[in-house]
């Protein structure tokens, strides 16, 4: 597996532009540590997934994009919150460094592995949990495994009860799945114990089994 990943990371770096904004200079193992991580999530699929775009974009901390949204009465919105990181769909990946930068185990918290985790999403299309999956696997299976997860997660963050999972993931059935491919890297235990149907899933769409890997 280190071998494929060491392969896997060569091509990442010869297919994309990973550079800094904002005055941030990024050294080449700032660059590596990030390409590893994307890598992470294709390691058992193909450099392939991350066709059609070619920028990663990395700010020294958070950042505010300039983003506008339309509410249901028709009012445009300025959205001036900072962030961690964002995919955009067909376009660049942009990190915050401070985010990137390694942290604590066991946090369950990876934003590279996050965006990535979008971007994957995004091959068909918008992001909405539900990305294009592996020849032979059921869009029966994942949507009744994702929805009843999605739905038992939203009713414990709403009841104020703490989780192992990143609250976030509630946030919407796109950020589900993000978070959710983070704690399969990052805590691959909690979620097999808490969402099995999930991790079985996840298990079948990156071709991986984290947990039996840290149990070995």
């Amino acid at each position: 597996e280190c071998e494929r990943l060491r392969q896997t990371v060569i091509l990442f770096l010869h297919e994309k532009s990973i550079h800094g904004a904002a005055g941030l200079q990024l050294e080449p193992a700032m660059q590596l540590l990030i390409a590893a991580q994307a890598c992470i999530l294709i390691l058992n699929l193909d450099v392939e997934y991350y066709a059609g775009w070619v920028e990663v974009i990395v700010y020294p901390d958070e950042f505010v994009p300039k983003a506008e949204y339309v509410d249901e009465d028709g009012i445009v919105h300025t959205d001036l919150a900072p962030r961690a990181g964002e995919a955009w769909l067909q376009g660049p990946v942009i990190l915050s460094w401070a985010d990137v930068a390694p942290r604590a185990e066991g946090d369950g918290v990876n934003v590279v592995i996050h965006e990535f985790a979008h971007k994957l999403d995004m091959l068909n299309g918008d992001a909405n949990g539900f990305p294009p999956l592996q020849a032979g696997m059921s869009r029966r299976d994942w949507a009744a495994a994702f929805e009843a997860a999605y739905g038992d997660f939203c009713r414990r963050v709403d009841g104020d009860e703490e989780t192992e999972i990143d609250p976030y993931a509630a946030e919407s059935p796109a950020e589900f799945f993000a978070v959710m491919s983070e704690a399969f890297f990052e805590i691959p235990q909690v979620v097999q114990r808490e969402y099995p149907a999930v991790y079985a899933q996840l298990v079948l769409f990156y071709k991986q089994d984290p947990a039996q890997r840290l149990s070995v």
